[in-house]
C-alpha cells in the first residue's frame, strides 16, 4: 500500500461500500477500476492536488464553465496491438483511438484557457503531448461511418468504382432475365429470392431445364428451384475479383495507418490514463454532490475540528427512507488531544467512531467529506482501529486475545503522527482486570502524543480521562425521561451506561433489577447514579439554556428593530428641519430681492437700487462670517466632518426625492386648475367696465367700449385700444 493506513482499517471503517458507491457513478470500466483501488495518499502535495482537483470539478458544475464531456472507449486492445510488429487495427478500433486523442486534445486546449478557474485540473494537464497528428492522420483515411474512405488511396476508389458499375450490369441482366423468363411464364409468383447474398430466379422445378443459370437450391416442398441466370454469373464472378482486391487494398491501407500511428503508442497509454483520472474525480465530484461533501480547511498545526459531520453511508440510508440524521461536532487539539465517550448501547457511540475514522480515510483518500465548511482536518500518517467484534474462527483466537494482539500493534506502532479509534476499549476480561489493563493503554498513547477517540463502559477510564490533563470526557445523549437515544455527542462530561433504567423500560421486573444492585458494588452504583443525575440536570439546563437563548434573541432582533425605526425617524426629521431652514432662508432672500425690485419698478432708480442691494449683501456676508468662523481643526475632526458631509449629502438626496415626488404631485394639480382657469377665462365675454390687464403687463385698466372684438382700455392716464383675445381678465364688471 501507499499508505501506513492498513486493510484492516479501510475494512473497520466500510471504506469499500464507499468506493463502491463512487465507482456506480463512473462512465467506463477503467473509471471503475481506478475507483475501486483508491488508497489513501502518502505524499502531501499529491494529496492536496487530487483533492483540488475534485473540489474544482464541483465548482464547475454550479458556473457557467462547465468542463467538456470526457467519455470515452477503452482502448487498451488497440494500444497493445500497435506494439505487435506486423500487426494491424480494424477500422472501427482506429475510429475509438481517434475519438480518445480528439476528447484529450480538447480537454487539454479547455484547461489551459481556463487555467485561472481550474489551477490544479490545469496542472494535472501540463505534462501531456499537446498533438493533433493522431486524430487528424485516422480521419484522412477512416470515414465517420468507421469505414476505410474512398479517397483513402487512388486504387482503391478506382475498385470502388468499378465495383458499383458491375454491380449496376448486374442488376440490369438480372432484370432482363428475369423479365424474359417471367414472360414465359416459367417463374413461380414470388419471381425472385436471395441466396448467399445473391439475386436468385424463382422458378418452377417443371420448366428449371427450361431457364439457363447455375442451380443453387429449392424450396422445402420441391415445387420451387433457385436458379442465378447464366448472364449474371460472370458479373458476379467480376464482383467477387474486385471485392477480394477491395478487401486486400484495404488490409494494405489500415497497416500502413497502423505503422504510422504506432510510434505515439506510448502518447496514446498517457491519453487513456488521463481520461481514466478524469473519469474517477468526476465519480469522485457527484457523490460528493449526493453527500453534500465539500473540502474543508487542511491545518498545518495538528488539529481536527468536525463541524455538523455526517457518516456517509448512514446519510444516504436515512436520506431514502426519509429519516433524519443527526450530524456530530467534534474536535481533537493538543488541549484535547484524546476523547473518552460513555453512555449506554445503542446511543451512537460506535457509529460517531466510524464517521470520525470514515471521514479521515476518505479526505486521505482525495474524496471530499460532507461537514461543515468552516471544519478543518489534518493529514495523519498513521490511522489504527479497533472496532466490532474480532473473534478470529481462523486462528482460534477469542474475542479478548485478538484485542491485546491488536493492542501489541497500536502500541508498536502509535507516535504523535497517529490517530487511533477503539470501540468498547477494555472489554472482553475481567471488568478489573481488563479495565486496569486498558487504563495503562491509555496512558502509553497518551504519552505517545498520539490523537485518538475511544469508546467504554468502564468507569476507572472515565475517572482516568478526568485526571490525564490532556483527555477529555464525553457522552452519548439520552433523553432521561423517555430513555431513547438523541444520538448527539456531548464534550466534557462521562455519560452514565442507564444500565438498570434501560433494563426497567424493557420490561425487566423491579425485583430482579433491585437484587442486581445488592450484587454490585454500592461506590460503583452511587457512582453511576451520580453520573446520571448530573446528566440529567445538564440535559435540563442545555433545554433551559437553549430556550433563554431562543428569547434572547428574539428580544434582541425586536430592540434592533425599534433602534433602527427610531434611527430612521430621527434622521427624516433632521433632514426635513434642514431642508426646511434652506426654504426659509431663500424664501427670505426671494422676498428681499422682490422688494428690492418693487421699490426699483416704482422710483426707476438705479443708483438705490445697487446701494441697497449691497447693503444687503454685506449684512449677510458678516452674518455668514460670524456663523461659520473658521476653526482649526485635527485630523480626526476633519476625517469625521468629510464622512459627515458625505452622510448629510446622501440623507438630503433621499429627503429631496421625496421632496420632488410631493412638488411634483402639486405641480399637477397647479397645472390642472391653471388649464380650468384658463378655459373659464377662454369662454368668458368681454364687457364695458370690466378690469382687465395685458397678459405680460401688471397695470390694470377698465374697458371704455367694445367694437368688433377691438376694446378701448382706460388706464386713467392714457387710453389703448387692443384685441379682446389678448386681455386677461381681473375683475368682472359689477352689475
Amino acid at each position: 500500500m501507499s499508505s501506513k493506513i492498513t486493510n484492516k482499517t479501510l475494512k473497520d471503517l466500510e471504506f469499500d461500500i464507499v468506493l463502491n458507491r463512487i465507482a456506480n457513478y463512473c462512465h467506463s470500466s477503467l473509471g471503475k477500476k481506478a475507483v475501486l483501488e483508491i488508497e489513501p495518499i502518502r505524499n502531501k502535495q499529491n494529496l492536496v492536488d487530487q483533492l483540488h482537483q475534485t473540489n474544482e470539478y464541483l465548482a464547475s458544475f454550479i458556473s457557467d464553465n462547465r468542463i467538456p464531456n470526457h467519455q470515452f472507449d477503452e482502448i487498451t486492445k488497440e494500444i497493445h496491438l500497435l506494439g505487435i510488429e506486423n500487426s494491424f487495427l480494424e477500422a472501427q478500433a482506429f475510429q475509438k483511438v481517434a475519438a480518445v486523442s480528439e476528447t484529450t486534445i480538447e480537454l487539454l486546449i479547455y484547461f489551459k484557457k481556463f487555467a485561472e478557474y481550474f489551477p490544479a485540473l490545469f496542472k494535472a494537464s501540463q505534462n501531456i503531448e499537446h498533438t493533433k497528428v493522431i486524430h487528424e492522420s485516422i480521419h484522412k483515411i477512416i470515414n465517420r461511418f468507421g469505414e476505410v474512405s474512398d479517397n483513402a488511396s487512388t486504387e482503391l476508389k478506382a475498385i470502388r468504382k468499378e465495383m458499383n458499375s458491375v454491380r449496376g450490369e448486374i442488376g440490369n441482366s438480372f432484370t432482363k432475365a428475369l423479365n424474359h423468363y417471367a414472360a414465359n411464364d416459367y417463374l413461380d409468383d414470388i419471381k425472385e429470392s436471395v441466396i448467399d447474398n445473391q439475386r436468385v430466379l424463382a422458378v418452377l422445378s417443371m420448366h428449371r431445364k427450361k431457364v439457363k443459370g447455375s442451380l443453387l437450391g429449392n424450396s422445402k416442398t420441391g415445387s420451387i428451384v433457385y436458379i442465378a441466370p447464366e448472364a449474371t454469373l460472370k458479373l458476379s464472378r467480376k464482383l467477387q475479383d474486385l471485392i477480394y482486391e477491395e478487401q486486400q487494398e484495404v488490409v494494405r491501407i489500415l497497416k500502413m495507418l497502423t505503422d504510422q500511428i504506432s510510434p505515439y503508442k506510448n502518447l496514446l497509454e498517457q491519453f487513456q490514463l488521463y481520461l481514466t483520472h478524469l473519469d474517477l474525480v468526476l465519480a469522485k465530484t457527484k457523490y460528493a454532490q449526493k453527500i453534500n461533501g465539500l473540502l474543508p480547511k487542511i491545518s498545518n498545526e495538528k488539529k481536527v475540528l468536525l463541524r455538523d459531520a455526517y457518516h456517509p453511508i448512514l446519510l444516504e440510508s436515512n436520506t431514502k427512507k426519509k429519516i433524519d440524521t443527526v450530524p456530530q461536532t467534534l474536535e481533537l487539539n493538543q488541549n484535547q488531544q484524546i476523547i473518552v465517550i460513555s453512555g449506554p448501547n445503542a446511543g451512537g457511540k460506535s457509529i460517531t467512531l466510524k464517521t470520525i475514522g470514515l471521514l479521515q480515510v476518505m479526505i486521505q483518500s482525495a474524496i471530499l467529506i460532507p461537514v461543515h465548511e468552516r471544519s478543518e482536518v489534518y493529514f495523519f500518517d498513521t490511522i489504527l482501529t479497533d472496532i466490532g467484534d474480532n473473534q478470529s474462527i481462523e486462528n482460534q483466537l477469542s474475542t479478548y486475545s485478538y484485542r491485546l494482539k491488536n493492542m501489541r500493534n497500536f502500541l508498536r506502532k502509535c507516535d504523535e503522527n497517529t490517530l487511533f479509534l477503539i470501540d468498547e476499549f477494555g472489554t472482553g476480561s475481567d471488568p478489573e482486570l481488563g479495565g486496569a489493563l486498558a487504563e495503562i493503554f491509555l496512558e502509553e498513547f497518551y504519552n505517545k502524543n498520539a490523537y485518538g477517540v475511544i469508546t467504554t463502559h468502564y468507569s476507572n477510564l472515565k475517572v482516568l480521562a478526568n485526571e490525564l490533563e490532556n483527555v477529555t470526557n464525553a457522552n452519548m445523549q439520552f433523553d432521561e425521561r423517555t430513555l431513547e437515544p438523541l444520538f448527539k455527542l456531548f464534550i466534557g462530561q462521562a455519560g452514565s451506561s442507564f444500565t438498570f433504567e434501560v433494563a426497567q423500560k424493557n420490561g425487566i421486573p423491579f425485583s430482579l433489577i433491585n437484587r442486581a444492585k445488592k450484587k454490585v458494588e454500592r461506590g460503583k452504583i452511587r457512582l453511576d447514579k451520580t453520573i446520571s443525575k448530573l446528566q440529567k440536570e445538564r440535559n435540563k439546563l442545555q433545554r433551559t439554556s437553549d430556550n433563554l437563548e431562543k428569547e434572547q434573541d428574539k428580544a434582541k432582533a425586536h430592540t434592533d428593530n425599534l433602534s433602527e425605526k427610531e434611527l430612521k425617524i430621527q434622521e427624516k426629521l433632521e433632514s426635513f428641519q434642514e431642508l426646511y431652514d434652506n426654504n426659509q432662508k431663500m424664501l427670505s432672500i426671494g422676498r428681499k430681492i422682490n422688494e428690492m425690485s418693487n421699490t426699483y419698478f416704482q422710483s426707476n432708480n438705479k443708483k438705490k437700487l445697487l446701494s441697497d442691494f449691497m447693503k444687503w449683501i454685506l449684512i449677510e456676508k458678516n452674518k455668514y462670517a460670524t456663523l461659520h468662523e473658521p476653526q482649526k481643526k485635527t485630523k480626526v475632526q476633519k476625517k469625521k466632518e468629510i464622512e459627515v458631509k458625505k452622510t448629510t449629502e446622501r440623507k438630503l438626496k433621499e429627503v429631496n426625492k421625496e421632496v420632488l415626488i410631493e412638488v411634483k404631485k402639486i405641480r399637477e394639480k397647479k397645472n390642472t386648475l391653471k388649464k380650468q382657469v384658463e378655459k373659464t377665462k377662454a369662454d368668458y365675454t368681454f364687457k364695458v367696465n370690466d378690469r382687465v390687464r395685458l397678459p405680460d403687463g401688471k397695470s390694470v385698466g377698465t374697458i371704455d367700449k367694445i367694437e368688433k372684438n377691438i376694446a378701448t382700455i382706460n388706464y386713467g392716464l392714457f387710453t389703448t385700444k387692443v384685441n379682446t383675445n389678448q386681455l386677461e381678465l381681473v375683475e368682472a364688471a359689477k352689475k
